[in-house]
C-alpha cells in the first residue's frame, strides 16, 4: 500500500462505509469522498462516514464490522464514542481455511548472537538476579548496585550489565492455583532466557513460591550458570549482598567466555507490542510490522503475538490462519476463558480502548483490535500457548497475556523472546531488561515530538508514500541490527529496571 502525500483521508477497505481523516481537518474542507463540505471538524485519525448510517447499522473499517451506530449517522459526520457503540462481530471461524504457506527464502541472513548450551542465542549477555518474592527485591537491587559501585564489570567486556528481576508477589497467596502456575513459568522462563549468561536466584525463605520447588529435580539452566540462596539462610542483608557480589563475580568468569558468532534467524524470536495505540496504528506500523515478521519468518524465526483482550473481535482473522482446526480452537478458547475472567471480577471485554486511545481515533475494541491483529502480518498461524509457556514451535505464533503492555511483555520474554518490538501512536516509553525493545511510531508527528524515545518513524507512510513493504524491510533490517548489538533508544536511556510485571491472579491473603 502506498498512500500519496497530498491525501487528506484514506478508504481502507471497498467496503468501509468509513473514511480516515490523515491530517485534522476542519469544518467546511472538501474531501473528495463526500459530497458536500464537512459540517464539522475531525482531528487526525478519526473516522468519518461516507454514507448515512441508521441507529443499529453496522460500522465497517478494514473490511469488518467495528460496531454498531447508537443514533442515525449522516454522511459527512465524525463517528466516535458519541454515535458509535460495541456490537456483535464475526463468529465465523472457519479454521484454517486461510492458511496459506509463506515463500521459503533460500538466501539465508544471520545475527551476532551469543550461543547457550541448549542450542538457542542470546542478542544481549546479562548476568541476572532473579526474585522468588517481593521480600527479596531489595536486596537483589542492592546486590546488582555493589557490584556497580565495586567496578569490576569493566574486567568482562562480553558482558552487558547485572539486571535484578524484582516483583510485588510470590507470597500472600496460594500455592496451587492458576496464578501460582503462572508465576512459577515465569520465574522459570526468564532464568532460561537466552539473554542471561547467568542467574541468581534470591529468595526470603519463608516465601509461599519457594527456591527449592522452583529449581526442581532438573537443572534451572542447562549451562549450569546458575546459584541461589535464601536471605534468611545466609544471615541477613548484608551478608546476602557480600554473597551475591562474590558468587556473580564467579559466574561472571564463565558468562564472559560467550562471544557473539553468526546465527541463523531461526534462533531469532521477537515479541510484538502496540500501546498508547491511535486511528494510524492500523494503517502504519502495525502493518508495516506485519511486513517485517512474514519476512522473518520466511528466514526460519518466529515472532509471537499477545494481548487476548486486544484481539477480541478479531480472532477470527487468526482462526482462518490456523494451521489447523486444534491450533485454531485454543484460540478460542482462549476468549472464552478471557469472557469467564472478566465476567467473575466485574469487568467486561470492551473495557478498551484507552482515553489515549480514543483520543487518537480508536472508538471500540473491535477497531482497535483489527489494527492490533495486522502486527501479525499473513503467515499461517502455527501453535498457541499459555502466558509464559515456552514458546518450542517456529515461525508466527500466539502467546496468551493481558492487554497491560508490562505483563505482556514480560509474559513473552518468559517464552523466549530475545528482541521485543513495541508500536506506539500516543508515545510509549519503557524497556525490557535482558530483552531490547525497537520502537515504532506510527504518526511522524509523535515521532518529532519523540524522537529521543522512538528508533523508526512509520509515520512517513503517511506523510511521505513509503510502502508497507518498504517500511517493513526497514523494521526487518533493525531486527538484525539490534540483535547484533546495535541499542536501542530505551536502552541508551537506561530503561528496563521497572518494567518485569508477572501477570497477577488470584487472591491476595
Amino acid at each position: 500500500m502506498n498512500i500519496p502525500n497530498t491525501h487528506s483521508v484514506i478508504r481502507l477497505h471497498p467496503a468501509d462505509n468509513v473514511i480516515i481523516a490523515l491530517k485534522d481537518l476542519s469544518a467546511g474542507t472538501v474531501v473528495p469522498e463526500l459530497s458536500a463540505p464537512l459540517a464539522q471538524a475531525v482531528p487526525r485519525g478519526h473516522k468519518i462516514a461516507t454514507t448515512p448510517i441508521h441507529a443499529g447499522a453496522q460500522v465497517i473499517r478494514y473490511g469488518q464490522i467495528i460496531g454498531d451506530a447508537t443514533q442515525d449517522i449522516v454522511a459527512g459526520a465524525h463517528i466516535h464514542t458519541h454515535n458509535l457503540g460495541m456490537g456483535a462481530h464475526s463468529t465465523d471461524y472457519a479454521y484454517a481455511s486461510e492458511s496459506n504457506p509463506q515463500p521459503v527464502v533460500t538466501q539465508k541472513r544471520t545475527f551476532m548472537g551469543y550461543p547457550r548450551a541448549d542450542g538457542k542465542y542470546g542478542t544481549r549477555n546479562y548476568l541476572g538476579i532473579l526474585t522468588s518474592v517481593n521480600c527479596s527485591g531489595s536486596v537483589a537491587k542492592f546486590i546488582a548496585e555493589a557490584v556497580e559501585r565495586e567496578g569490576w564489570l569493566k574486567d568482562f567486556p562480553n558482558i552487558d550489565g547485572v539486571v535484578p528481576i524484582v516483583h510485588g508477589t510470590g507470597c500472600g497467596m496460594s500455592g496451587k492455583d492458576e496464578g501460582y502456575a503462572t508465576l512459577f513459568r515465569t520465574l522459570q522462563g526468564y532464568a532460561r532466557n537466552p539473554n542471561f549468561g547467568a542467574i541468581l536466584l534470591v529468595g526470603l525463605g519463608c516465601e509461599v513460591l519457594q527456591v527449592g520447588n522452583l529449581i526442581g529435580l532438573d537443572r534451572l539452566r542447562s549451562d549450569g550458570n546458575f546459584r541461589h540462596m535464601t536471605i534468611q539462610d545466609v544471615g541477613g542483608t548484608r551478608r546476602s549482598i557480600e554473597r551475591g557480589v562474590a558468587v556473580l563475580k564467579e559466574m561472571a568468569v564463565m558468562a564472559n567466555q560467550h562471544k557473539r558468532e553468526p546465527a541463523g534467524l531461526e534462533h531469532l524470536m521477537v515479541g510484538m507490542q502496540c500501546g498508547g495505540s491511535d486511528g494510524y496504528s492500523g494503517i502504519t506500523a502495525n502493518p508495516a510490522l506485519g511486513a517485517a515478521s512474514d519476512l522473518l519468518v520466511a528466514h526460519g524465526g518466529t515472532t509471537i503475538l499477545s494481548e487476548t483482550p486486544e484481539i477480541y473481535g478479531a480472532e477470527h482473522l487468526l482462526t482462518r490462519r490456523a494451521v489447523s482446526q486444534e491450533v485454531g480452537e485454543k484460540i478460542v478458547e482462549r476468549i472464552k476463558w478471557w469472557e469467564d475472567y472478566t465476567a467473575r471480577l466485574g469487568g467486561e471485554m470492551d473495557n478498551n480502548p484507552s482515553p489515549g486511545n480514543k483520543k487518537g481515533g480508536l472508538t471500540t475494541i473491535l477497531e482497535k483490535s483489527l489494527g492490533a491483529v495486522a502486527k501479525g502480518g499473513t503467515a499461517p498461524l502455527t501453535q498457541v500457548y499459555k502466558y509464559a509457556e515456552p514458546v518450542t514451535e517456529r515461525g508466527f505464533v500466539y502467546m496468551d497475556s493481558p492487554g497491560y503492555d508490562p505483563a505482556s511483555v514480560t509474559g513473552q520474554i518468559a517464552s523466549g523472546s530475545n528482541l521485543i518490538v513495541f508500536t506506539t501512536g500516543r508515545g510509549s516509553v519503557s524497556g525490557y531488561k535482558p530483552t531490547p525493545c525497537i520502537k515504532l511510531a506510527t504518526n511522524s508527528e509523535m515521532y518529532d515530538r519523540m524522537a529521543e524515545d522512538m528508533d523508526i518513524n512509520c509515520g512517513d507512510i503517511i506523510t511521505d508514500g513509503v510502502s508497507l513493504e518498504d517500511k517493513g524491510r526497514e523494521i526487518f533490517e533493525m531486527f538484525l541490527t539490534v540483535a547484533s548489538g546495535g541499542k536501542t533508544k530505551s536502552e541508551e536511556l537506561g530503561f528496563g529496571g521497572a518494567e518485569f510485571v508477572p501477570w497477577a491472579m488470584g487472591a491476595v491473603m
